[in-house]
């Protein structure tokens, strides 16, 4: 086992365990599966020799996400938005300006949607056996239909802590009674079997497949050719949407990286960090756009006269920039009435758009909020392109008092326990085809 020295890091409200091991000269986050515990992948001969290699050539960053391992415990299932939060949480604690992400299964959700949203942070993305969308779709049939899933779910808590569940991510150590007894202790030490069942039913619902057009890093997409668990045409599929990434397709069927032949995945993913080439500073980011607006503000302000009015509306300014510190959101600009703001997260920005219309309610101001996620153009401080047209197009169909939100921003709040009303689909003036809204359920 190499010595580690695992620390805090503040999340929030949320402690996340971490360890370093290497000087390498570049950062390399280690994102991990759900059934992980830092510490106790060093206990294994195969799982330490991976990692022992990969801070061979870099400063090698390992953390338990929020609810597993020797991280704080939590009720549910952490959302990808709170997990990029501990990434940058870890990150900064280790004074990391920018790191290659390198994700395994179900990890590639947030690490993609976190290079899309913060690519000045990311150097480049590694992803080995992951997938956009776990569930069966029109464009994924080769995926898991919804009832497999559950059934997969329901036996896998049942037999939780005995070394099944890992034993079916690496068939070729599947046999060995020293592996089976390791695996089932990381079992038992990444999270209780409710917390293991919740998280393997929230990954069915995860769905990324709206980001990967917006990664702009060099992006590596590695899979196995007979892969135990994840058909090869999950990563075939990334790789083709991604713009850019270079997909290598592994001879074997271990589904974790360690594991079967671990120096093919370490020599491709050495070859593609250290043989990279700097990137460009990014002018593209995926953000969530805000557009609020207040209901009838002309009539308001003839009844009012000029300067209540004029003092109405700073107090209003007040609250909307308070609530945007709030929920770190990026004010852009003030647009009529209302604020065109960024985020980092869809779900921070659907809780700051629902406070900022019960808020401003109590001060009697009637407001809309709409809410769409896309990849915006930088432009100094101001933002533009397609993104920033839907959000305000959204935000224009918003009702009093109402926030509304496309599909897209829907799909990236799954497991965020946020409730939602389909108002149907719609045409948005100016954009091509139809678009599904959703009101949230306040």
């Amino acid at each position: 086992m190499a010595p580690v020295n695992t620390r805090y890091a503040r999340s929030g409200d949320i402690h996340v365990a971490y360890h370093v091991v290497g000087d390498g000269p570049r950062d390399v986050v280690f994102v991990p599966p759900m059934i992980f515990q830092a510490e106790h992948m060093w206990e294994e001969a195969a799982s330490a020799r991976f990692f022992e290699r990969l801070a061979s050539f870099s400063r090698l960053i390992m953390f338990d996400r929020r609810g597993s391992g020797m991280s704080d415990p939590m009720e549910g299932a952490p959302t990808l938005e709170e997990r990029m939060d501990d990434v940058r949480a870890v990150m900064d604690a280790v004074g990391s300006e920018r790191a290659v992400l390198l994700a395994a299964q179900e990890g590639g959700s947030m690490a993609m949607l976190f290079a899309a949203s913060f690519p000045e942070r990311v150097s480049a993305l590694v992803l080995y056996a992951c997938f956009a969308r776990a569930i069966r779709s029109d464009d994924i049939p080769w995926a898991s239909d919804p009832d497999t899933r559950l059934d997969f779910a329901d036996e896998r808590s049942r037999h939780w802590g005995e070394g099944l569940f890992l034993s079916a991510f690496a068939p070729s150590a599947a046999r060995d009674p020293q592996f089976l007894e390791w695996g089932a202790r990381l079992e038992r030490l990444a999270a209780s079997p409710g917390t293991a069942q919740r998280l393997i039913e929230l990954v069915g619902r995860t769905d990324v497949r709206s980001v990967l057009p917006h990664i702009r890093v060099p992006t590596l997409v590695m899979h196995r050719r007979d892969d135990s668990l994840l058909d090869v045409r999950h990563g075939r599929y990334l790789a083709e949407r991604i713009p850019g990434a270079h997909f290598v397709e592994l001879e074997g069927s271990d589904n974790l990286p360690m594991f079967g032949d671990p120096e093919s995945v370490l020599e491709e993913t050495e070859e593609f960090i250290t043989g990279a080439r700097p990137a460009h500073e990014p002018d593209r980011v995926l953000a969530t756009v805000l557009f609020t607006d207040i209901v009838d503000s002309t009539r308001r302000a003839a009844e009012l006269g000029d300067r209540r009015w004029r003092e109405l509306l700073e107090r209003h300014h007040t609250l909307v920039r308070k609530l945007l510190a709030r929920f770190e959101g990026r004010e852009i600009k003030t647009v009529g009435d209302g604020f065109l703001a960024t985020f980092a997260g869809p779900a921070r920005a659907i809780r700051c758009a629902c406070a900022l219309v019960a808020e401003l309610a109590a001060l009697g101001l009637r407001i809309r909020a709409g809410l769409h996620t896309g990849e915006c153009e930088v432009m100094g401080d101001d933002v533009g392109g397609m993104a920033v047209h839907i959000g305000a197009r959204v935000g224009s169909l918003a009702g009093p008092e109402e926030v509304l939100v496309s599909s897209t921003v829907k799909d990236l709040v799954v497991g965020s326990g946020l409730s939602f009303e389909d108002r149907g689909e719609r045409e948005l003036r100016g954009v091509p085809g139809e678009w599904r809204l959703y009101a949230v359920e306040r």
